[in-house]
């Protein structure tokens, strides 16, 4: 559902996660940053798409992640 995918963070590209700001059970606001991904030599904020609290976190820092991978749900 369309729902499911605004609860969704996925990685707009491939990259490394350089650090991870979200834990599960955190609340979160639309805009804050919840993880820092390096592509191409340059450090995304990954900001939340809404207010919510963290559900899982799919990812950790140090992973490499592919396009659209699914990192953090939020509820």
């Amino acid at each position: 559902s369309s729902e499911n995918a605004a609860n969704d963070v996925r990685a707009p590209m491939p990259g490394i996660i350089l650090e991870m700001k979200a834990q599960p059970g955190n609340k979160v606001k639309k805009g804050d940053t919840l993880l820092i991904l390096e592509a191409m030599k340059m450090e995304n904020a990954i900001l939340s798409p809404k207010d919510g609290v963290i559900k899982s976190v799919w990812s950790d820092k140090g992973d490499t992640v592919d396009k659209n991978k699914l990192l953090i749900e939020l509820e």
